[in-house]
């Protein structure tokens, strides 16, 4: 069965054109409909950054205003006369420089500053003679001008000297690293693709389910759990707190069904864990999961959700985040916006598990360590390759029932399940999904196949017994996600507290 979209869904065409917009577009776009109007909560009576830089001229050009920041650089200028303060508060990836006149009552209180000292500045907004900047904060002989040094960070002790530091030495250093310009990007881009996450979902009439953390389930079956345990279970004697066996949840998806049985589509989002022992960029064992369940539903409209989901994604951070984007074009992974503008002005190739297997080995002159036969699991070098020579990304699907869990429907030919993955070029697989079981005898011979009791299950098969209907839903990895829009080669960057073996810092 070849896979295609159905012919009435047309939006996604008005939504994505072949012919993708300038990045003038993102960039002057970007600048109109996300400049907040709302002053933050502070006593300072603070205004961000983002919101001077982006600001008309009419705002808050010739007026007198307040901000507040670390400093990325101070520098003195006209033999000591004025200080250069580049400060950035985190809300946009520009700094705003400050110019302090040697005026000003406390201009001695600078030198024994450096780079991350905290400050109060109020003054008057300039337009900058600078080169690339629109305006500047410029404080002088006046009453309203002053600044307060909120916290202090001597000379020479800062941890991040203004230098690039290598990614693996920022882990080392969690709880500074979001001031870099690197990890400050990428948080900013984590944010956007959360608020379009939710954003894709709402707008489309899905409802926002909470599953647990703690479970019972076992979703993928790999065994790969955190068992939970308190304190008193570990003596003798103890009773088990929850009665039965619990863990930290590998997925929401079981849970989330019982919902999409009887409120049609839903979706989770929250943290899953895996304990798998895996030092690969790839790999967390703690990470968050988008999974969305759509009732009524076949592998078909699975996909077609998957895809619109991903381009949904990329546009609302090409709008939201151009300059974060730009950085990480620079200095992260070159070419990454025309990346992700290949991403959306075409439709991804739809393969079968099949004929992709068939054509992974028909490439005689390339290595894999797997050589890829029926019946395996694509591995990383395997999809990654299959975006190389597609020159987007690939949706496989109907792969073999062996390799994959008991919940995914069976097709009609008894070798293979609905099930379908997401590569994209770069990473690999980025999002995995399928058609459920929705028959009870057959998900009930699929659960005793996989060598597990049917009573461990027996709720899950209850929603079989009364009601049951088709329906599919996938799992989106939030941070491959992350390392798919921005490039950032290494996952434990694109999480604020990366958890791996052997690593649970902070």
């Amino acid at each position: 069965m070849f896979l295609t979209r159905p012919f009435g869904r047309v939006l996604a065409r008005k939504i994505y054109p072949k012919t993708v917009k300038p990045r003038s577009f993102y960039q002057n776009y970007s600048k109109m409909a996300f400049t907040s109007r709302v002053k933050p909560y502070s006593y300072t009576g603070r205004i961000r950054v983002k919101e001077v830089l982006n600001s008309q001229r009419e705002d808050y050009l010739n007026k007198t205003i307040t901000i507040c920041g670390w400093t990325r650089t101070i520098r003195y200028g006209g033999k000591g006369a004025f200080s250069f303060l580049e400060i950035n508060d985190g809300s946009c990836f520009k700094n705003l420089q400050v110019v302090i006149d040697k005026s000003i009552n406390n201009f001695d209180q600078l030198k024994s500053e450096g780079v991350g000292t905290s400050f109060k500045i109020t003054g008057t907004l300039v337009e900058s003679p600078k080169k690339g900047q629109k305006y500047e904060l410029s404080l002088r002989n006046n009453e309203d001008h002053s600044f307060k040094i909120l916290g202090s960070s001597p000379q020479g002790e800062y941890p991040l000297a203004k230098k690039r530091h290598t990614l693996e030495y920022l882990r080392g250093i969690q709880h500074l690293r979001p001031r870099t310009n690197t990890i400050g990007a990428v948080t900013r881009i984590r944010n956007s693709i959360c608020k379009a996450t939710h954003d894709f979902f709402q707008d489309r009439g899905f409802l926002y389910i909470h599953t647990p953390i703690i479970t019972s389930s076992d979703c993928e079956g790999a065994g790969e759990l955190f068992h939970v345990k308190t304190q008193q279970e570990e003596s003798e004697n103890s009773e088990n707190f929850f009665k039965d066996q619990v863990f930290l949840t590998v997925s929401g998806q079981l849970d989330v069904e019982n919902y999409a049985c009887s409120l049609s589509d839903v979706y989770t989002f929250g943290p899953t864990f895996r304990a798998e022992n895996s030092h690969t960029k790839r790999h967390l064992s703690e990470f968050w999961m988008i999974e969305p369940e759509l009732a009524f539903s076949d592998l078909n409209d699975c996909i077609n959700c998957a895809e619109d989901y991903l381009k949904h994604n990329i546009e609302h951070v090409l709008v939201k985040n151009m300059e974060d984007l730009e950085f990480c074009n620079q200095w992260v992974k070159k070419g990454i916006i025309d990346d992700l503008n290949n991403i959306l002005q075409q439709d991804f190739e739809r393969i079968p598990y099949t004929d992709a297997i068939s054509e992974l080995a028909s490439q005689s002159k390339n290595k894999f360590e797997v050589y890829p036969e029926w019946g395996i699991d694509l591995s990383t070098e395997h999809e990654k390759f299959l975006c190389e020579i597609n020159q987007k990304p690939v949706i496989v699907y109907d792969y073999p029932k062996q390799i994959k869990p008991f919940y995914m429907r069976q097709n009609d030919d008894g070798k293979t399940v609905a099930a379908m993955d997401v590569l994209v070029p770069g990473v690999g697989e980025l999002i995995g999904g399928s058609q459920r079981e929705e028959r009870y005898e057959v998900l009930k011979n699929n659960i005793e196949q996989n060598g597990i009791s049917p009573e461990e299950y027996w709720w899950y098969l209850d929603l079989r017994k009364y009601g049951s209907v088709p329906h599919s839903g996938f799992g989106a990895g939030l941070e491959r996600l992350v390392m798919t829009i921005s490039g950032i080669d290494n996952i434990r960057d694109s999480i604020p507290f990366p958890r791996w073996p052997g690593n649970a810092k902070y």
